[in-house]
């Protein structure tokens, strides 16, 4: 196993003591669990996700319309007028 220090604030040290007291775990073991625990949720919750990721079934699935819709702007012309 690697090691790796870091620096705490002393209330920290505090509270990693009396939970490493309470678990019967070592402060090492309880900050590995919680670095654990963190690497998960930020995994779990992607911070981008693109429109492409989001509506991909979405692509391409009808037929038909203007082959030049996205780029000619000629369709856009009337567009937000009522």
């Amino acid at each position: 196993m690697n090691t790796l220090t870091i620096k705490i604030p002393p209330e920290l040290d505090q509270q990693l003591r009396q939970m490493s007291q309470q678990t019967a775990l070592g402060k090492s073991e309880l900050v590995r669990r919680a670095l654990q625990a963190f690497m998960a949720q930020a995994h779990a919750a992607s911070p981008f996700v693109s429109a492409l990721d989001q509506a991909g079934d979405l692509v391409a699935c009808f037929s038909g319309g203007p082959s030049d819709l996205s780029s000619n702007p000629a369709h856009l012309k009337d567009f937000g007028r009522v």
